[in-house]
């Protein structure tokens, strides 16, 4: 497999595979601290975090979630969910329900305050769009792909 991974690639050495400029994670972590840093001053006026913002934008289009789903959906273990989740209870953005049969399931639902956060981040989506450096049909096709590779 690396030997046909490097001929279609037309790396000279083995060793090309481990520059950093012929590597497929790095450009995809640098993109994705990037990406975040342009969220920043965009969330910072709603008080949220970029992580916060994704639970966010789950439970506007779902509305209640268990954390299981919430940790499927972002692709996050329930050691990282569960302090998230407790600030965005702080803030009063979200209730956290224990269920009444099983106990370890924990429902994550909006509040009102949650809710009426959603017009107030209305415009975010629009801002990145203006902030990228790409046609929409480019970025169309970043998301299509990225898609692929996550398998969806």
């Amino acid at each position: 497999m690396c030997k046909t991974f490097i001929h279609e690639c037309r790396y000279t050495s083995i060793e090309d595979l481990l520059k950093l400029e012929n590597q497929i994670c790095f450009p995809a972590y640098a993109f994705s601290r990037n990406l975040t840093n342009l969220y920043r001053p965009l969330l910072a006026q709603l008080d949220i975090t970029y992580p916060q913002y994704l639970v966010l934008m789950v439970l506007w289009e779902h509305q209640t979630q268990t954390v299981n789903q919430l940790g499927e959906k972002l692709y996050l273990d329930t050691g990282t969910l569960t302090p998230l989740l407790k600030r965005l209870e702080q803030k009063g953005l979200i209730n956290r329900i224990r269920g009444k049969q099983d106990e370890r399931v924990v429902m994550i639902s909006l509040t009102t305050s949650g809710t009426q956060l959603k017009g107030k981040a209305i415009h975010i989506p629009i801002e990145l769009v203006k902030c990228a450096n790409v046609s929409n049909d480019e970025l169309l096709q970043l998301k299509a792909l990225l898609n692929k590779v996550l398998g969806k």
